[in-house]
């Protein structure tokens, strides 16, 4: 192994922040050179500069955003195919960890140290990439991150009630949709409470795991409704099941969304603002370290 070959870029001030000193002892006893983060979106800038040197292997020690930002600095590089990722879940989010089958931050560790590896899919959405989900509309306020500790009262929906204050005023987004569906362009137009794109997560049925490695996005449209139904919904399990009436579902490889006024993206938690966003699927780009409970076709 070349010297420098493993990196880790650790975000010292993730989740409750005290993890820091504990981690970069454990990475540096598997042969990883450790960077800390220093400054808002300093992960961005340690992405790119992996990037430029040809890191194999790098290691992401925070939340999503912290894998974002990474992402994006690789990105930036052009290099975001290249190095093996792991991710050590530290974050007060660690959707991706969770979806990955990586339990804790020991487990992410090792598997750092040489886990197996999956070919994961990337959304691209106007030019940024994202592992999870884009959000548009109202749980891109409320944000899919903050659901964890709703989980256990509400079930796996409860983003969609994060945040009632601001579903109380929220009065929903108009929006043209097209989008790419088995080669053929399929379109939606209308006001929608959100667009829920997912990539590692899907927006139907019970949720949990989307398939990361067909090359398409698991997307629900929810048609809009008075803020007090969708809490309503959520609070019953319903709101973005198969059957019910006002959501619509579809697998695409790309779409677009764009609006009459600026609409609000959450691209894996990250807030951006756009009144036209394409988002793309890149098949098989990323090469992460996964546990044993990934599901490479999930049902």
């Amino acid at each position: 192994m070349q010297i420098g070959s493993r990196r880790a870029v650790l975000n010292p001030h993730s989740g409750t922040g005290d993890h820091a000193d504990y981690v970069e002892r454990l990475l540096k006893g598997r042969g990883y050179a450790v960077e800390r983060t220093d400054a808002p979106e300093a992960a961005v800038r340690l992405g790119r500069e992996a990037g430029v040197d040809g890191v194999s292997e790098l290691a992401v020690c925070g939340g999503d955003g912290t894998v974002n930002e990474v992402l994006c600095g690789l990105a930036d590089s052009d290099a975001l195919g290249d190095p093996t990722i792991s991710v050590v879940p530290c974050g007060t989010a660690n959707i991706l960890a969770e979806t990955l089958g990586v339990r804790d931050i020991g487990h992410g560790v090792e598997l750092a140290d040489g886990g197996p590896v999956r070919e994961i899919d990337v959304g691209v959405a106007g030019g940024e990439p994202f592992i999870v989900s884009c959000i548009a509309g109202l749980p891109a306020d409320a944000s899919l991150a903050a659901s964890s500790d709703l989980k256990s009262r509400f079930g796996t929906f409860a983003f969609v009630v994060t945040g009632v204050q601001e579903a109380l005023g929220f009065d929903g987004i108009e929006i043209e949709l097209s989008a790419t569906v088995a080669g053929e362009t399929e379109t939606w137009e209308g006001e929608a409470t959100c667009v829920l794109v997912g990539n590692a997560r899907k927006f139907i049925e019970e949720g949990g795991q989307a398939d990361m490695e067909n090359g398409l996005f698991d997307v629900a449209i929810v048609d809009k409704m008075p803020a007090g139904n969708l809490v309503a919904e959520a609070v019953g399990h319903r709101v973005l099941g198969q059957e019910t009436e006002g959501v619509t579902h579809i697998q695409a490889s790309e779409l677009t969304v764009s609006g009459p006024q600026p609409i609000t993206f959450s691209r894996d938690g990250e807030l951006v603002t756009h009144e036209r966003l394409t988002l793309t699927n890149r098949e098989r780009l990323l090469s992460l370290r996964v546990g044993p409970t990934y599901d490479s076709t999930p049902s």
